[in-house]
């Protein structure tokens, strides 16, 4: 087939273009989220190639570490060199009320509540990000269930009635997994294609009966555990353990010994003649290099950062009173709903 001289001149110019598209979505992969947004009014079709959901996932791919912790008024970065900008002064800004308070958060989203009328809470998907919004239909019947994010979310038509009350659920591999309050079994999943419940396996050397949780949650693909038998020799050593893919079992994937720390990153009180550390495990972040994975502990008094590589700590926060606020991880996303 033979082309005139302006079909010609009109494919060059489309090749050019796509190439310039694929050249320029290569470099905005790599700027920050804010940067993004900006980019977005400069010209309707930087506005369409930046909304486009190839190009969103890319980015959220490319951008998993997550870059700190919020509470609804507060942001504690990670980084405390180079910190990031905070997605918010408050919360309760963002949606024009003053009684909104964060549940859970999952891949850069946050699911936040409000106390409506006669008690009944009302659910929000709230992108800190792009500060998209949007209200969660109730669940019939039971508008205040936890359960109502997981079904509407992750798109579950049905959930079991006799479910095991759900205590701050992780979503990984294809499944939301939590740690049940008032049963013998420790720990559940739900997978979302098959719409069964199914129950994990306890690290070995833990019972039931014995075992407390420290920490339930997800990092770049791998599932993490971190618990110890009740009365565990003081709790100065955690393991932090990781799901093998198939379910089957964990293994011990970091150690941290407590006691090793030097008692100015993590000082202890003592209790009737023996050291108390008083702690929360608030996270495990994994690098994009192993080296560059860290645990976060909340103490009475700061909030440290842990490297299991070179077992180095950093202080990020120090609370100069006392702070009854929950903190989340804070994940920039480009996600829409």
């Amino acid at each position: 087939m033979v082309h005139t001289r302006a079909q010609t001149k009109k494919m060059l110019h489309a090749s050019i273009s796509r190439f310039n598209d694929d050249l320029f979505t290569e470099i905005l992969l790599r700027l920050p989220a804010a940067s993004i947004l900006r980019f977005k009014s400069v010209s309707k079709h930087w506005r369409l190639l930046l909304s486009q959901k190839y190009f969103t996932q890319r980015y959220d791919k490319n951008s998993k570490s997550p870059t700190g912790l919020i509470a609804t008024d507060m942001y504690v970065p990670f980084d405390v060199e180079n910190p990031s900008t905070p997605p918010f002064r408050c919360l309760d800004l963002c949606f024009d009320r003053c009684d909104v308070e964060i549940v859970q958060s999952c891949n850069g989203l946050l699911l936040c509540s409000t106390n409506g009328r006669k008690g009944a809470y009302k659910y929000y998907v709230f992108n800190p990000t792009t500060k998209q919004l949007a209200l969660v239909p109730p669940v019939p019947g039971d508008p205040t269930k936890l359960s109502v994010f997981i079904k509407q979310i992750i798109s579950i038509e049905s959930f079991p009635a006799s479910i095991p009350i759900i205590r701050d659920g992780v979503y990984w591999n294809g499944a939301v997994y939590w740690a049940s309050l008032f049963d013998n079994i420790n720990y559940w999943y739900f997978k979302i294609d098959d719409q069964q419940l199914h129950t994990l396996p306890l690290p070995l050397g833990l019972i039931p009966s014995e075992v407390v949780t420290k920490y339930l949650g997800e990092s770049r693909g791998h599932l993490h555990l971190i618990a110890y038998k009740n009365f565990q020799g003081g709790m100065l050593r955690l393991n932090v353990y990781e799901m093998l893919s198939d379910h089957s079992g964990w293994f011990v994937k970091y150690q941290l010994q407590l006691d090793a720390l030097p008692a100015a990153a993590f000082p202890s009180r003592i209790v009737g003649y023996v050291p108390d550390y008083e702690f929360q495990v608030m996270d495990v972040v994994r690098g994009e290099e192993e080296e560059d994975t860290f645990l976060v502990l909340e103490t009475l008094e700061k909030i440290i950062t842990y490297n299991f590589h070179d077992r180095s700590f950093k202080q990020i926060y120090s609370f100069t009173k006392y702070c009854s606020s929950s903190f989340y991880r804070y994940t920039e996303t480009l996600s829409s709903f």
